[in-house]
């Protein structure tokens, strides 16, 4: 199977710079959701860009710290109180924004990861299905994006230990519900997620 290439931001160098923009972190019960934008020096692009899924971590930290170097890059998040107030869809897309707006200089155009563009995005783009195995930006966002919030949730794994965030980085793993269960609810999760509402809902339901 064919990686992703520079096709798509060839097609649209017409506006200026071209950033990828994704993001990681919808499905967790717990922690903020992260985006990244990168905009690659089409003559000095890290050999190995890929969808981040299909890539080791240790590969995809490796990556992120050539990207770092050789790439314009900005990763911004949602804290877990405006997912809860916005919906986990408009937070995730609100981090892609502020991704975006944090890149210096602007990019002319964004390639967005998925089959929506986030509202206020300040630049004109195009968004793409599966985009981080299309396009070597959106592959090294996904990149960078996951390799930060998977640091995140590692150093929140020490400040409250025992849901396995270290490894499960805060999705719903048979781990993380059943410490969710036996430990209760952190302030780093998410009160709008089912399994977090149902158990507080438990818990004030339970007459002394």
């Amino acid at each position: 199977m064919a990686g992703p290439d520079y096709t798509l931001e060839t097609e649209h160098l017409f506006h200026g710079a071209v950033c990828g923009v994704d993001e990681v972190g919808r499905g967790p019960l717990a922690g903020p959701v992260t985006a990244a934008a990168v905009v690659l020096n089409p003559d000095d692009v890290p050999e190995g860009l890929n969808d981040s899924k299909r890539l080791t971590g240790p590969r995809r930290a490796a990556l992120t710290e050539a990207l770092m170097a050789r790439a314009s890059v900005c990763v911004a998040h949602a804290s877990v109180a405006e997912i809860d107030s916005l919906n986990i869809l408009r937070a995730s897309q609100l981090a892609m924004v502020r991704a975006v707006a944090g890149l210096h200089p602007r990019p002319g155009f964004a390639l967005i990861d998925g089959n929506l563009i986030p509202e206020n995005l300040g630049v004109p783009a195009r968004a793409v299905v599966r985009g981080d195995a299309a396009s070597l930006s959106i592959a090294a966002a996904s990149i960078v994006a996951k390799t930060c919030r998977d640091g995140i949730m590692r150093e929140l794994a020490r400040e409250c230990p025992g849901y396995g965030w270290e490894t499960n980085a805060g999705y719903p793993s048979a781990a993380h519900r059943a410490a969710l269960q036996d430990l209760g609810v952190t302030p780093h999760h998410r009160r709008s997620f089912k399994p977090v509402h149902n158990i507080l809902y438990q818990e004030k339901s339970v007459t002394p």
